[in-house]
């Protein structure tokens, strides 16, 4: 188990640049995920820890040491890749003590740290199978338990979890969250599914384009994102954003209007901005429904029941359409009317830049 910290740190491919200038510090024993969508460099970053992709600026410590230079074997990590990358001849003990095979590892010292991962994974009854006559799920825990038995300082996860069903991903989302709780390691985790960082990270990285946009806590990012692409990237259904101007201003609330919603008082302090500026309101899906003033009127254009609640998607006035999440009873249908409230004092607000005011 070992501090992380990144500072600084870039990597370039000729002239351009995929990773700019990031730093983060990740703590003894705690689980940050890396989140962001596609071609964010989350991946690319995760293998710069591992030593798998060369750094071209700044520094990465691992317990205390620069590792910029030191190959994967002296950094004492260990990687679960996407695809399970086990071997199909050998069985999954075999599979398990295949690193302290290589090593020259005593066979005592082997056996015993084997039956410690397969104890820890609930794999004992697995030992003498081969890869072709296990799930999905059970293939991931032998990549998982190899990793285990090097008794590692850091446990990188690039997306392990993405080739697995959904069922088998919540089973298995649970297994790694019980892994570090019994483990106590520190362990870094890449993953596009903002489901996965929420429930997995006691903190997320939010990156884009190379640039860390947030670090925080779920519960940090959900209610109080830093700017627009973190409001919209985290939170499911996804964040329903209107654009509106500012009407008034005063020392505890700022009076926003627009066509759809008239005008709308939200509970906020020190706002840098002036009456007349053009500003973003968001409201997530959660946060709307039979409450408060019903100022958003519109048609319903789509509704999907999901048993403990519905989602409605109305199209508004202006002909913009908003996401809300209401009671899985709720009687509404697509065509009808409906007129929603919103949870003011839960909004977001957004300056022109994007950032949050």
């Amino acid at each position: 188990m070992a501090r992380v910290v990144l500072s600084g740190l870039k990597k370039t491919y000729g002239p351009v640049e995929v990773i700019k200038g990031v730093d983060i510090d990740i703590a003894d024993g705690e689980f940050t995920v890396f989140v962001g969508p596609s071609g964010c460099g989350k991946s690319t970053l995760l293998r710069m820890i591992a030593g798998l992709e060369d750094i071209t600026g700044g520094t990465l410590s691992i317990g205390g040491r620069v590792v910029n230079d030191l190959p994967p074997k002296d950094r004492r990590i260990a990687m679960v890749f996407q695809s399970y990358a086990i071997f199909p001849h050998m069985s999954v003990r075999e599979n398990l003590g295949f690193g302290l095979t290589i090593a020259k590892a005593p066979k005592a010292e082997k056996d015993a740290k084997v039956a410690e991962a397969a104890r820890i994974l609930k794999m004992e009854p697995l030992l003498d199978r081969r890869p072709s006559q296990l799930s999905g799920g059970q293939r991931q825990r032998v990549a998982i338990g190899r990793a285990i038995v090097r008794n590692p300082d850091v446990f990188l996860f690039d997306e392990p979890l993405s080739n697995l069903d959904a069922a088998l991903r919540v089973d298995m989302r649970m297994e790694l969250a019980k892994l570090h709780q019994e483990l106590g390691a520190t362990m870094v985790y890449v993953t596009h599914d903002q489901v996965e960082a929420m429930t997995l990270a006691d903190k997320i990285v939010v990156l884009n384009a190379g640039v860390v946009q947030q670090i925080g806590s779920p519960l940090e990012l959900y209610h109080r994102p830093a700017n627009i692409f973190v409001a919209g990237f985290i939170g499911s259904p996804k964040m329903n954003f209107l654009k509106a101007t500012i009407e008034g201003i005063d020392a505890t609330s700022v009076k926003v209007g627009n066509a759809d919603f008239g005008s709308m008082v939200l509970p906020r302090a020190g706002v840098s901005a002036s009456v007349g500026d053009d500003v973003t309101v968001g409201l997530r899906p959660h946060h709307m429904g039979d409450r408060g003033n019903r100022q958003l009127g519109g048609r319903v254009v789509l509704v999907e029941r999901l048993g403990n609640e519905t989602l409605a998607a109305v199209e508004l006035k202006s002909g913009q359409q908003v996401i809300a999440a209401l009671p899985g009873d709720v009687d509404v249908i697509v065509g009808s009317d409906l007129e929603l409230g919103a949870e003011t004092d839960k909004a977001s607000l957004f300056l022109r830049s994007g950032a949050a005011a």
